[in-house]
């Protein structure tokens, strides 16, 4: 049960230090997600970690910590795996430094507070084929695509003590793999309809840090306004060479 005057919730940002806009709007929708929760100063702390660079942070009136970190470079999990040792909140909430949290993410997730994994809906159209993720009616809610960690609201004390922390770290899939650990080791689990987060929220704010996949998606994006008589792919007018194209005509 949550107490006032405890730190509540511990939220997990790994950054490379290029999308310094982007990190600003995601620590700002915390701070929106914990003044909409009537959330005290002291019951939200940000921590940042920066990934082998020396990096600047955002200021919030809720807790802001800041790590210069020697470099990782493995998709943010070595950040995590520390960050999450050193965090003291009660839950953990992981957020990327180019994703955001709705206003009532935290309101939400303290009606559940009891609970151990909790999963929402993260708004992902600006990043996949999908509007949302998870799915709604498509099986079951854990499994690879279906969920990310933008979704989860999860116990330290699961992902800690029962899970040994932030795992996988040299997986492309560490993200699917240690949230199926808390799934299946998890006491209580809730998923709830709502919306909790903007996947890809900030990515135009710092246009020269676009990851690979942004920058694909841009470029998909582009070619099929520019061809709408081709699919996006290689033969798209983008790359001018398919003959057939009907923007060639």
């Amino acid at each position: 049960m949550a107490r006032d005057g405890d730190i509540l919730f511990s939220v997990i940002m790994p950054t490379t230090g290029n999308r310094p806009k982007a990190l600003r709007k995601a620590v700002d929708s915390v701070e929106q997600a914990a003044r909409f929760a009537g959330l005290e100063t002291g019951q939200v702390e940000i921590l940042i970690g920066f990934d082998g660079v020396r990096g600047l942070c955002p200021r919030s009136v809720y807790t802001v910590r800041g790590l210069n970190l020697p470099a990782d470079r493995n998709g943010g999990n070595g950040i995590r795996a520390l960050l999450t040792n050193l965090a003291q909140g009660d839950k953990l909430i992981y957020l990327d430094d180019d994703n955001a949290l709705k206003a009532q993410a935290l309101r939400l997730y303290l009606k559940h507070f009891d609970t151990e994994l909790i999963i929402g809906r993260i708004d992902t159209q600006l990043a996949l084929d999908a509007p949302s993720i998870p799915r709604p009616g498509m099986g079951d809610v854990i499994r690879p695509g279906n969920v990310d960690p933008l979704c989860v609201c999860v116990s330290r004390r699961l992902v800690t003590a029962r899970c040994g922390g932030w795992r996988y770290r040299d997986r492309e899939d560490a993200d699917f793999m240690n949230i199926l650990d808390w799934h299946v080791n998890a006491h209580s689990e809730t998923v709830v309809e709502d919306m909790v987060g903007v996947f890809d929220a900030g990515r135009s704010l710092d246009a020269s840090a676009l990851s690979d996949r942004q920058a694909a998606l841009l470029d998909r994006l582009a070619a099929a306004r520019d061809c709408p008589a081709c699919p996006p792919g290689p033969f798209c007018r983008a790359h001018r060479a398919d003959p057939f194209c009907a923007s060639r005509a």
